[in-house]
């Protein structure tokens, strides 16, 4: 592709040093495969499946003309009052996945939008309960929930939300499950389910009949991987149910495959109320997101409203556009086709293994990991936080891209990834970390 602008000025990009940035920019400029082609035509092998959303490689050509031929026979429909056959025939793939009995799928465009969405959807239903004191929310420190105004309030993240001081009210915060005796632990702790007594504690202090949802990411993955403790969700799972409150899993990274199940709620054996996804649900090729919910809530929210009523006055002019459809429709069917999950479980041990190995260089102070996904911290510099993106921008150009935050670098193949792969990922990983021991 030929690249053609004289400017990187007029574009204000997310989450990047702008300023930097436009000094030295990393553009991609073709993608296939698990490899991505920067701009001076150099090759980089994708370590993250771009943000984890592409797991079954770039350029699938059967996702690209699904979209195209729905392009070419309809390209939008209003989707308030009105509907096309793509988002029932998707909503019924996603809800074939998700554990029973969570049936019901309320489509978005992103992973922020689908926090949002559940922020809404907890509080439509616990009104149409009658149950008007729940106004209070449960996150957890360290936790990503996306950027738009819910998310924030809901993250744990300081950087996300210390320039945003207008937030949700009555959002309270349980521990984060990293540990400093956890180091190099490998899967989950054997030890920590205590840590979610601080839910219950908010239930003694504040009045379990005020909280309307608890909100926990099962692998905590924008922060770094941190990966529940055995029995942790569990008890989580039991103080709500005792309580009345929802549990809400954001398996926005977890979500299609990435812990080798469907969902993480399939790999720990638990089962939330309410879950929110986006990322692999197209395989990163349309921007999308969902929110699914047990049949109860739904139920509950429909069958409250008066007959002709809107019942749930929420949505988005592009909630469940044809082309995201098309394209969720089309990786949906790659994966099973594929037997893209059972692929990745298969790869799992190799990774972990693989990922571990590099437990015997000084620079890296922890290695954490669960299913194809695994994260190192860095001894920060003279500025914590400062030394992983430089670490990020010299292994983009040894070849290699890896999702950083702060000192966190994350990796998560994808699920097309050989063993082979795996093992130049952390070849070029290796000789860069040198580069700065």
């Amino acid at each position: 592709m030929e690249f053609v602008a004289n400017s990187l000025e007029e574009h204000w990009m997310p989450f990047t040093p702008n300023r930097e940035f436009k000094e030295e920019p990393r553009l991609v400029a073709e993608s296939k495969g698990i490899y991505l082609t920067d701009h001076k035509g150099g090759t980089v092998l994708d370590g993250s499946s771009g943000l984890f959303c592409v797991p079954a490689g770039h350029g699938r050509r059967e996702i690209a003309d699904a979209v195209h031929e729905q392009l070419i026979k309809n390209d939008y429909t209003a989707p308030f009052q009105m509907g096309h056959p793509g988002s029932f025939q998707l909503a019924k793939m996603v809800s074939a996945i998700t554990p029973e009995p969570i049936n019901h799928v309320f489509f978005t465009n992103s992973g922020s939008e689908a926090v949002d969405t559940a922020l809404k959807i907890c509080m439509a239903y616990h009104g149409a309960c009658g149950d008007h004191r729940r106004q209070r929310f449960v996150s957890r420190e360290r936790a990503y929930h996306g950027v738009n105004m819910g998310g924030v309030s809901l993250s744990g993240m300081v950087k996300n939300r210390d320039i945003f001081p207008v937030c949700m009210p009555y959002i309270v915060n349980m521990r984060h499950t990293w540990r400093e005796k956890d180091r190099f632990n490998r899967g989950q702790p054997e030890n920590g389910e205590e840590l979610a007594n601080d839910l219950q504690r908010f239930c003694d202090t504040y009045g379990g009949h005020t909280i309307a949802a608890v909100f926990v990411e099962p692998v905590a993955g924008s922060t770094g991987c941190l990966v529940p403790p055995k029995g942790y969700l569990d008890r989580l799972r039991e103080i709500c149910d005792q309580n009345g409150i929802l549990l809400v899993f954001d398996e926005v990274i977890t979500g299609f495959g990435r812990l080798g199940t469907p969902f993480a709620a399939d790999a720990f054996g638990v089962t939330p109320d309410i879950m929110t996804m986006a990322k692999a649900l197209t395989n990163g090729c349309q921007p999308m997101g969902a929110v699914a919910v047990k049949d109860e809530i739904y139920d509950t929210v429909v069958d409250g409203a008066p007959d002709g009523a809107i019942e749930f006055f929420h949505g988005y002019t592009y909630s469940g556009h044809p082309a995201a459809c098309a394209a969720g429709m089309a990786a949906q069917k790659i994966y099973r086709d594929e037997n893209l999950f059972g692929r990745t479980k298969e790869l799992i041990d190799h990774f972990q293994n693989a990922a571990y190995a590099l437990e015997d260089m000084d620079i890296i102070t922890d290695i954490r990991g669960y299913g194809l996904m695994a994260a190192f911290d860095v001894k920060p510099g003279a500025v914590a936080g400062a030394l992983g993106p430089q670490i990020q921008k010299r292994l983009f150009w040894n070849g290699l891209h890896v999702k950083f935050t702060g000192d966190a670098g994350i990796l998560a193949p994808q699920f097309i990834a050989t063993r082979d792969n795996i093992d130049e990922m952390m070849d070029i990983l290796r000789r860069t970390l040198t580069e700065f021991s």
